[in-house]
C-alpha cells in the first residue's frame, strides 16, 4: 500500500432555488432546484415548466495526490 491519485465523489448538496446547468447526458440543459431530500432532487425546466423528481444523480469530484490507498475503514 503507498501513497497514490484518488479520486473523491461526493453527492452534490443541492438547495431549493438553485439555478443549475447540466452539461451532458440525458438531463443536459438548464433546471431550476424545487424540491431536495436525502433520496431524490426535484427539477424543474425553466422553458417548458414541466418538472421531474430523479434519484440524486450528480456527484462533486476531487482529486488528490498523495494518499494512501486503500484506506481502511
Amino acid at each position: 500500500m503507498g501513497n497514490e491519485n484518488v479520486l473523491f465523489f461526493d453527492p452534490f448538496p443541492f438547495r431549493m432555488g438553485q439555478k443549475i446547468h447540466i452539461n451532458s447526458g440525458p438531463r443536459k440543459g438548464d433546471w431550476e432546484v424545487i424540491g431536495v431530500d436525502e433520496r431524490k432532487v426535484k427539477l424543474r425546466c425553466p422553458v417548458s415548466l414541466r418538472e421531474f423528481e430523479w434519484d440524486r444523480f450528480c456527484y462533486f469530484a476531487d482529486e488528490k495526490s498523495g494518499v494512501k490507498w486503500p484506506q481502511k475503514k
